[in-house]
């Protein structure tokens, strides 16, 4: 079939991969425009428009999708369908009526669970076991069209948002091959999403990094593995009672200790946030509800290290512990 590919990240890059290995036509690729990345900030392409580039496809890389210009550029494009994955431009109505097969999108969730913008992370930070991909035809609202295909995925108790994210992407890219086969001999039926069971995964942001020793065992530890590879979680470390600037450390792995009491102070751990005194060689904090054992750890600067390793350079004094909570006026995880 001839496409218009809308993408950006690395999630869409992997379906543009299998688009162009399954022999579709690619008419035009939409992706955002190039920004910094890296420690040197450095202008870079999207892996989208990489890849686009590597196969020799044109590429179009508009501020937005509401003027004139722009729709006439995708008119020109004279493709059937449209094909859409983690964009990051709304698709304005004008611009899902120009291929007259419509526009279906890869959605990274069960749909309607987890609309929005971060599905993979939130569906970890709740806890959810299963979770899948959802291949869905677009419409004016926020991933509120009829579903066409989807597929689900366990997830790993320990798994973190990186991991499943390349395991979404992987079905994503499968997924929309057979959805456009389908398309094409006409067997694809619409359903409508339910109406129940709707939740929303909102963006994900850097201010949202940092822990709240306050809430449960349970749920540090799947914030934890959500928040990994992006924004990472946060906690201030005081490694001597006596006061003094903490240390700003990203925890990256940690898991809750079962059989572990439900309350704070348990366990000799004291309150929310203090390190319990008897398990030398690991690190065990105390939290709302149960104890939390911290697996790996990144000091300001530094690399990911076994907290072991860190417990080696910093030798923590007696009485040390995590700041309980984040000031009032910062927003916490």
């Amino acid at each position: 079939m001839r496409l218009i590919f809308a993408g950006t990240p690395v999630f869409a890059r992997e379906a543009l991969a299998a688009l162009i290995a399954a022999g579709h036509e690619i008419a035009l690729v939409l992706t955002r425009a190039d920004k910094p990345a890296g420690r040197g900030q450095k202008i870079s392409p999207s892996p989208v428009k990489r890849l686009a580039l590597d196969h020799g496809l044109p590429v179009f890389q508009p501020a937005s999708l509401r003027d004139e210009a722009a729709l006439r550029v995708l008119v020109e494009a004279h493709a059937q369908v449209m094909v859409v994955a983690a964009y990051g431009l709304i698709l304005p109505a004008a611009a899902l009526a120009v291929p007259p097969l419509g526009c279906l999108n890869i959605h990274g969730s069960l749909l309607p669970r987890w609309r929005g913008a971060a599905p993979i992370q939130r569906a970890i930070e709740a806890g959810d076991s299963v979770t899948g991909i959802t291949i869905m035809q677009m419409d004016a609202g926020l991933d509120t069209g009829p579903m066409l295909l989807s597929e689900s995925l366990a997830i790993g108790p320990s798994e973190a948002a990186a991991a499943l994210h390349d395991r979404l992407a992987d079905l994503g890219a499968r997924l929309i091959v057979r959805a456009l086969d389908e398309l094409a001999a006409a067997r694809l039926r619409p359903e409508p999403q339910p109406q129940t069971g709707i939740t929303y995964a909102h963006k994900i942001l850097k201010t949202q990094s940092r822990i709240d020793w306050r809430a449960s065992a349970r749920e540090i530890a799947d914030r934890i593995r959500a928040f990994d590879p992006f924004p990472g979680c946060t906690a201030d470390f005081r490694a001597t009672p006596a006061g003094g600037e903490p240390e700003r450390l990203k925890i990256w792995a940690a898991r809750p200790l079962e059989g572990a009491p439900p309350g704070p102070g348990a366990a000799g751990a004291g309150l929310p946030g203090a390190i319990a005194p008897d398990a030398p060689g690991r690190l065990v904090v105390g939290c709302g509800s149960g104890l939390l054992e911290v697996l790996e750890v990144q000091r300001p600067g530094g690399r990911r290290l076994p907290v072991a390793d860190w417990l080696r350079a910093v030798a923590p004094a007696p009485g040390a512990a995590f700041v309980p909570n984040p000031p009032d006026d910062e927003p916490s995880v």
